[in-house]
C-alpha cells in the first residue's frame, strides 16, 4: 500500500478539528420525566368485559393512541388510562397488521402527546430508553443503547433496552426524550433481543383493519431473521427466508436477508444474487442496505472496485447512510486510493465524528 504524502496526513489532521463540540443528552430520571405523562395502560377485554390481554400505549399529537396489535388481538372492547386516573372507552380507529402498529380513539384520555423523533436518525450505539406498564402497573423505564437498525429508511429498531410483558406497544424514546418507536416483547431464546417498530410507520397506518398478509406481519419476519442473524444460526436463518421469499416473492426485505443468510454462510455468489434480487424489488427503499451488503460481499471476494461501486451506489440513494460511508473508505484504502478515503472520512465527519475517527485511524499509518 502506498504511504500517504505529508500533505494527505494534514489534510487528515483537519478532519479531525472539525469534530462538532460534544451534545449533553438528558439524563435517565430526566428522560423518564418528560415522557412519562405520554404512555398509557391499554386493557382489551372480552365480550364478558373482563381483562384478556394488557399492554402499553402512547399518546399521540392527534389525540389518539398508538399500540403493539398484539396487546388489542381478539378483543371484544377496549379501555385506556394512566394508573390512579380513570380508564375511558376505546375503539378501534385503524389497524396495520403487517406494521403491527393499531391506533385508538379514546376521547377524554389524560396524558401529554409524545414528541415525535425519527427512528432513522438514530445511529448505533446512541442511548434509548423504553417506558411501559408492565402487567398494568406503574411505569417502568429501561435504558440502553441502539444496537442494530435494520431496513429503512425507516428502520426498525434492536436494543439492550429490555421490554417485559405487559410493556409491549409502549415508547420507545432517545436521548432527548422523543418518541422513535413503539416497543414489542420477542420471548424467543436467551439473547437480548429487545425491538421496536420505527415511529415514522405510525403516519403511514390508514383507517381501517388491514391484517397481516399470511397470518404473519413483516415487522415478525424480521424479528425472527435478525435473531436467527444474531445468533449466527445461518442455515436456520437461510431456511426461515427462503420460506419468506416462497410467500412473499416481491419481498424485498426477504431477498435481503436471504443474502445475509448465504454471506453467513461464505456462499458469496448466492448472497450478491439475493442482493441484487432485493435491488431490483425496490431500488429506493431497501436499495441504499442492499448494495451496501453486495459491496461486502465483493469485499469477501477481493473485487474492490466491484464493492466501491456498490458502496457509492448506496450512498448516491442515501447520503446520510454512516455505515456505507465507512465501508467506502475501507475500499477506497484497499484499493491505495488514500484521496478518495480520506474524502469518506469528511462525509463521515458531519454524520457519526466516532465512526470518523475509526475510520481515519485505520486507512491512516501511525
Amino acid at each position: 500500500m502506498k504511504a500517504p504524502s505529508v500533505a494527505r496526513l494534514i489534510s487528515g489532521v483537519c478532519f479531525l478539528a472539525l469534530l462538532p463540540l460534544p451534545g449533553y443528552a438528558l439524563t435517565p430520571a430526566q428522560v423518564f420525566h418528560k415522557v412519562k405523562d405520554t404512555v398509557v395502560v391499554v386493557k382489551t377485554l372480552d365480550s364478558q368485559g373482563k381483562v384478556k390481554l394488557q399492554g402499553s400505549g402512547v399518546l399521540l399529537p392527534s389525540g389518539r393512541v398508538a399500540t403493539d396489535c398484539r396487546v388489542i388481538e381478539g378483543g371484544a372492547s377496549y379501555r385506556v388510562g394512566r394508573r390512579g386516573k380513570r380508564f375511558l372507552s376505546a375503539t378501534i380507529y385503524a389497524e396495520d397488521g403487517d406494521k403491527d402498529i393499531c391506533l385508538l380513539d379514546a376521547k377524554g384520555v389524560q396524558g401529554k402527546p409524545a414528541r415525535l423523533g425519527k427512528a432513522a436518525r438514530l445511529k448505533v450505539g446512541d442511548p434509548v430508553y423504553a417506558v411501559g406498564a408492565p402487567q398494568g402497573m406503574g411505569l417502568s423505564l429501561s435504558d440502553g443503547v441502539v444496537t442494530q437498525l435494520r431496513g429503512g429508511p425507516a428502520p426498525m429498531i434492536q436494543t439492550t433496552a429490555a421490554v417485559s410483558p405487559g410493556s409491549s406497544g409502549g415508547g420507545l424514546f432517545d436521548g432527548e426524550g422523543r418518541l422513535v418507536g413503539l416497543t414489542t416483547f420477542y420471548p424467543e431464546g436467551t439473547q437480548n433481543l429487545n425491538f421496536a417498530i420505527p415511529a415514522e410507520w405510525i403516519d403511514e397506518v390508514k383507517p381501517g383493519r388491514t391484517p397481516a398478509a399470511e397470518g404473519r406481519s413483516h415487522f415478525e419476519w424480521v424479528k425472527r431473521a435478525i435473531s436467527l442473524e444474531t445468533t449466527k444460526d445461518w442455515r436456520g436463518l437461510l431456511e426461515w427466508c427462503r420460506k419468506w421469499t416462497e410467500r412473499e416473492p416481491k419481498n424485498a426485505d426477504a431477498s435481503n436477508n436471504l443474502g445475509n443468510a448465504h454471506e453467513g454462510l461464505k456462499r458469496l455468489n448466492d448472497g450478491i444474487d439475493a442482493y441484487r434480487q432485493a435491488i431490483t424489488i425496490n431500488p429506493k427503499t431497501i436499495g441504499a442496505f442492499a448494495w451496501n451488503e453486495l459491496g461486502l460481499a465483493y469485499g469477501h471476494l477481493e473485487r474492490y472496485n466491484d464493492a466501491i461501486e456498490a458502496y457509492r451506489r448506496a450512498v448516491t440513494i442515501n447520503p446520510d447512510y454512516a455505515e456505507a460511508w465507512f465501508n467506502l473508505g475501507l475500499a477506497y484504502n484497499l484499493s491505495d486510493n488514500m484521496t478518495a478515503a480520506l474524502g469518506a472520512v469528511w462525509e463521515l465527519r458531519r454524520l457519526d465524528p466516532a465512526k470518523a475517527d475509526e475510520l481515519y485511524n485505520l486507512i491512516v499509518p501511525h
